[in-house]
């Protein structure tokens, strides 16, 4: 290996990650005159086939950020409502219920949909534009955190290290400075499997994002502009290997078609525009505080949403404001000086926790007393108000509702409706 070059002078942040959470956090932190270098493994974004929606209270996080422009720029696309296609319903009622967004959060225009990738490369623009240092094609990362943090890593031209004040572990679900600080990750069982598909073409599907269950088979689509929409199927986890094995794209393409969903053959005949594969969807947590002296876990790397309600941009906004607030408006760097985001990030993603496991409880199970229990539901949420909360805190934020509703005995009840 070649000598480590010594790169620049001390960094306030070095933020291993450019993902969202992580390009985010650096925009703040460069603009508001701290000296950020980020540190990329892609040199390309790539299609990872999830993390395209925004809800709402997420929207909200990307105002605060004055990010809202800058994912825009990069192809988002606002969506006003969400229609509840369903086996119980016909598709005229489904959409005579659809769900204005304004109900949720009318301070937000609805929920923005954008690509994964388009979205990660305008942040990290944005950042490199607001003063941040950007290297790509980074590998092999060693953190050392404490007093005097250090970060080494290799790229093209070699192997090099820099000194900060604070390393952000923003390097997702694997992160390797998670597994370098020594935080445990616990990780809830796969109750389902969701497996993803981008499409392209003039089907008439814009404008709201839909949803249903059918058979065995949750489907979801939410429409971007240029004529994109991403499609989602969850099936049992007991079928993976129906959409990761050979002939994958065929079977996703068969089983979208024919839904109670009118758009839905249409949009299983456009253009394929993207890879199809998907992951077990399932919810994850840090054993210990994501914080240490040096060092903080931000979005994926701090654990993750079952992403059934589509949480995960949301949470990456949320965190990179959070510690944003803490880097940017005080000179105590601490773990003591990140106590309000842990105590909030532990409360809230135990919140939208409970929200996916419902979520997954009545639109996942397919027999036909879980149908019955699914009709239920859906009326329980427009007139009792503890099911609202549980249902809807993934729309207008979890810290809106009262904590009771998500209690154990809560839960339990709306489980045994």
């Amino acid at each position: 290996m070649s000598p480590i070059e010594a790169v620049g002078t001390t960094y306030d942040v070095v933020v291993v990650g450019g993902g969202i959470a992580g390009a985010a956090l650096s925009a703040q932190l460069a603009a508001g005159g701290q000296g950020v270098l980020i540190l990329e493994a892609q040199e390309t974004y790539r299609d990872k086939i999830r993390g395209e929606t925004i809800q709402p209270w997420g929207v909200r996080e990307l105002v605060a950020l004055g990010l809202e422009e800058t994912l825009l720029g990069a192809g988002g696309e606002y969506t006003d409502a969400l229609i509840p296609y369903d086996e119980n319903n016909k598709p005229a009622e489904a959409e005579a219920r659809a769900l204005p967004y304004s109900r949720m959060a009318p301070d937000v225009k609805g929920t923005l949909n954008v690509g994964h990738p388009e979205a990660c490369e305008a942040l990290t623009a944005h950042a490199a534009r607001a003063g941040a240092h950007v290297r790509r094609g980074v590998t092999n990362v060693k953190i050392q955190a404490g007093p005097h943090p250090s970060v080494i890593w290799a790229d093209a031209s070699g192997s090099h290290e820099v000194f900060c004040r604070m390393v952000v572990g923003a390097d997702g679900r694997t992160s390797g400075v998670r597994r370098q600080l020594g935080m445990e990750l616990k990780e809830r069982p796969a109750i389902t499997f969701g497996a993803g598909l981008l499409v392209k073409g003039d089907t008439g599907f814009r404008g709201r994002n839909a949803f249903g269950t059918e058979a065995d088979e949750l489907f979801l689509a939410f429409p971007r502009a240029g004529g994109y929409t991403r499609l989602y199927l969850l099936v049992d986890i007991a079928r993976q290997r129906e959409f990761t094995g050979r002939g994958r794209l065929e079977t996703f393409l068969s089983h979208f078609a024919n839904r109670s969903f009118p758009a839905s053959t249409a949009l299983a005949a456009a253009e394929v525009a993207g890879p199809c594969g998907g992951s077990p969807m399932t919810d994850s947590w840090t054993t210990t505080s994501p914080v240490v002296e040096g060092a903080v876990l931000i979005g994926d790397a701090a654990g993750w949403n079952d992403p059934i309600i589509g949480q995960g941009l949301s949470i990456a906004l949320r965190d990179a404001r959070s510690v944003a607030e803490v880097l940017l408006h005080s000179e105590d760097w601490s773990p003591g000086a990140f106590s309000v985001y842990v105590e909030e990030r532990t409360e809230r993603m135990r919140r939208l926790a409970v929200s996916a496991r419902i979520h997954t409880a009545m639109r996942c199970h397919f027999d036909h007393e879980w149908k019955q229990r699914r009709q239920r539901w859906a009326e329980a949420i427009l007139t009792d108000p503890v099911v609202m909360a549980q249902a809807a805190c993934c729309l207008a934020g979890p810290e809106v509702f009262g904590a009771e509703a998500f209690s154990d005995r809560a839960v339990d009840a709306t489980l045994a409706m």
